[in-house]
């Protein structure tokens, strides 16, 4: 083996491989395909990434792997990695350089689950008018006298029949055209792209043609495979977005890019492989599942695989090619990752994109494998940190078409906010920071099996109740050893602080309410990390034999999120001289799990009646969708984004005195009348 690599091992994936000495573990799980959480991005803040460095020599692997064959103890690891962990061989992988031969054992709340993505399409009004339509055309065969060649005698058809003019044909569309026509019997179907360019030519009269809208998340992705001559969807695929090896935010990302020499590379090659999978996968779903062939005892033949239609069921059994269009959307750093545009800049004031306005770009020139004449419309940037995902929600909703003033919270790792009418519209952003997904708290993970979805906490023996990902029953219905919790995701947090505060675990300011807790098995003191913690879910009910805790950092931790949400929506309703909204709207995947009541109570946004607040799902998707179907809603994202006033929230003079009062549960001054006969008065009154 060469001087300058070691054999590492990943347990309990058994993926190996030789990877560069020097390199840290957390890197070599990226070139050996092992997914470890990494929600911080390498800053050595978030604990995620604990492995376990085996010690002994594996006959099996051939090599000797002991502890000294990776770099000296950090300090930044004493925080995450207590004395007896340290025995046993534990460390950081983004801490611990590889000089030497290593089998690393990868603990199971250290890996990237699969995560449960809760994106479905809405029931919208869309109208219908895609940018790929379908004619009709049966042509006159060549003869001596009219020898015309094939292409201009379907354009002749297409202007006498449909009025079409002037059409141009692209290369690998036009490849097909011969063939076409003659396989057809001289007829043939034809799909244009927006009234201008052929994009595809079949034989015959052909019915229907298909498409993709995509919604790119910092964490999840989401496609929807649509039917361009019915508008319906034919299916939902989603998948995490595979950047997020690279850290859970979009800084962490432009970082990667600034400090890795092909960073920018490695990340638009993996979201394109992502996508490709994802479109393969849409594709395949078309088809009928398949089964195993029964072989012969002492059959030593390859297996085989029969398909197995289910009864009753037909199938479209469609292809890549049979993607004539596809829509795109994310945040401003997402797009250019994608596009490989260099997005340091983005991370720096004031922020600038590289480009505002749509892009049509062919499918092929980005490596995506659809109908290779397919174009891909990408959606507009508003500005740095509100980018096409801000303006998908904005076509979806419309609430420049409206009277009413909406406030649109779209809670992801960024915090995006919109708030206005037909007259005027404003947008901002806020760094809520992935803790409301779970990065950056003890227990926190991602929305995947295992993971505390909901919890209850009784105000008066201040027992805790939780139901997990995977499981229907709740803890009170269940065998300690049936829950198999893990962690917590994005849904319960959301609604641990509201129990949290309503049960009096925790005071108005969020710290712990030690007179009420005093001598509560619940309630103690860490002895490795000197923090005071409450235990909401025992070991014996995990899978991870540990119990599961919030700490007093955790809570502070979702505080500054809430706080910055809400700093945010009170600061722009002041720049519109508004002391109330007609309706908030929370989209994005929390959107679709949010309790309403519990995210007034803990304050993710100014008191307003409970009737008034409104899920929207992933309303980014939703304009990703319209824009696919409707190509009207393209012209209007240009609009829209050029339209929306972008407010930096950080130069407000007093910024920094909102933010801090927004952190107390529901606020520090702010009354929130609409919270009384549901939070006890003493506890709201406190």
């Amino acid at each position: 083996m060469d001087d300058d690599k070691a054999m590492v091992i990943f347990q309990p994936s058994g993926r190996r491989g030789e990877v560069p000495k020097g390199i840290n573990v957390l890197e070599a799980s990226r070139l050996l395909g092992v997914d470890i959480e990494a929600l911080c991005g390498e800053k050595k803040v978030c604990g995620k990434c604990k492995v376990r460095i085996e010690e002994g020599w594996f006959e099996k692997y051939g090599i000797e792997s002991k502890k000294t064959n990776v770099s000296a103890w950090k300090e930044e690891e004493d925080k995450f990695v207590n004395t007896r962990e340290k025995e046993n061989g534990y460390r950081l992988a983004c801490v611990a350089d590889i000089k030497g031969d290593l089998l690393v054992f990868v603990p199971e709340e250290s890996r990237a689950g699969k995560q449960i993505v809760s994106k479905a399409a809405r029931d919208i009004q869309i109208d219908h008018d895609p940018t790929v339509r379908l004619y009709y055309a049966e042509v006159d065969p060549p003869h001596f006298e009219e020898p015309t060649a094939d292409f201009e005698r379907v354009c002749r058809v297409l202007e006498r029949d449909y009025g079409l003019r002037d059409l141009n044909v692209d290369i690998f569309a036009l490849r097909q055209l011969p063939t076409a026509l003659r396989d057809g019997n001289w007829s043939v179907t034809v799909s244009v792209w927006n009234n201008k360019e052929v994009i595809r030519f079949r034989p015959g009269k052909a019915e229907r043609v298909y498409g993709l809208a995509i919604d790119v998340g910092t964490t999840t992705v989401a496609a929807y495979f649509c039917d361009l001559t019915t508008m319906e969807v034919i299916d939902t695929v989603s998948m995490m977005n595979p950047q997020c090896k690279y850290g859970e935010d979009v800084m962490a990302r432009i970082t990667y890019h600034m400090t890795s020499s092909d960073g920018l590379k490695r990340m638009s090659d993996d979201i394109i492989e992502g996508l490709n999978n994802l479109i393969d996968q849409a594709i395949a779903n078309t088809h009928p599942p398949k089964k195993k062939k029964k072989k012969a005892k002492g059959d030593k033949r390859p297996d085989e695989y029969v398909e197995a239609p289910e009864k009753g069921k037909t199938y479209l059994r469609l292809a890549r090619e049979d993607v004539e269009d596809l829509t795109i959307g994310g945040n401003t750093a997402m797009h250019h990752i994608f596009l490989q545009l260099n997005p340091e800049f983005v991370g720096l004031a004031p922020f600038p994109p590289v480009i505002h306005h749509s892009l049509d770009i062919k499918a092929r020139d980005l490596g995506l494998r659809i109908n290779p004449s397919a174009y891909i419309f990408v959606l507009p940037n508003e500005a740095g940190f509100v980018g096409a995902d801000n303006v998908g929600v904005l076509i979806a909703e419309e609430p420049y078409k409206k009277e009413e003033v909406q406030l649109i919270i779209d809670i992801g790792t960024n915090g995006e906010l919109v708030l206005g009418n037909r007259h005027k519209l404003i947008s901002s952003s806020c760094a809520t920071g992935p803790a409301l997904e779970g990065a950056q708290l003890s227990y926190g993970m991602r929305a995947a099996p295992g993971a505390i979805e909901r919890i209850a906490i009784d105000p008066e023996t201040k027992e805790v109740d939780y139901k997990v990902i995977g499981r229907d029953a709740w803890r009170k219905y269940s065998e300690p050893k049936e829950m198999k919790a893990k962690g917590i995701c994005g849904s319960g947090i959301l609604d641990l602080l509201s129990e949290l505060y309503t049960s009096g675990v925790i005071t108005k300011s969020g710290v712990f309410n030690k007179q009420e807790l005093e001598g509560h098995p619940r309630f103690r003191v860490n002895p490795d990390t000197k923090q005071p913690e409450f235990v909401l879910a025992w070991a014996e009910e995990s899978s991870i034999d540990k119990d599961i805790v919030v700490t007093q950092k955790d809570i502070r931790q979702i505080q500054l999120a809430k706080g910055a949400l809400y700093a945010g929506c009170k600061l722009m309703m002041r720049r519109m001289n508004m002391e109330k909204v007609d309706k908030i709207k929370i989209a994005g995947a929390f959107g679709t799990h949010v309790d309403r009541t519990k995210a007034l109570i803990m304050g993710l946004f100014p008191d307003c009646e409970i009737e008034m607040i409104e899920s929207v799902g992933n309303a980014a998707g939703d304009g990703c969708r319209a824009a696919l179907l409707n190509k009207r809603k393209r012209t209007e994202a240009n609009w829209v984004s050029r339209n929306v006033e972008y407010i930096e929230l950080t130069v407000e003079s007093d910024f920094q005195k909102q933010f801090m009062e927004a952190m107390q549960i529901p606020h520090m001054k702010d009354a929130f009348p609409h919270l009384e006969g549901i939070v006890p008065e003493k506890i709201l009154k406190q």
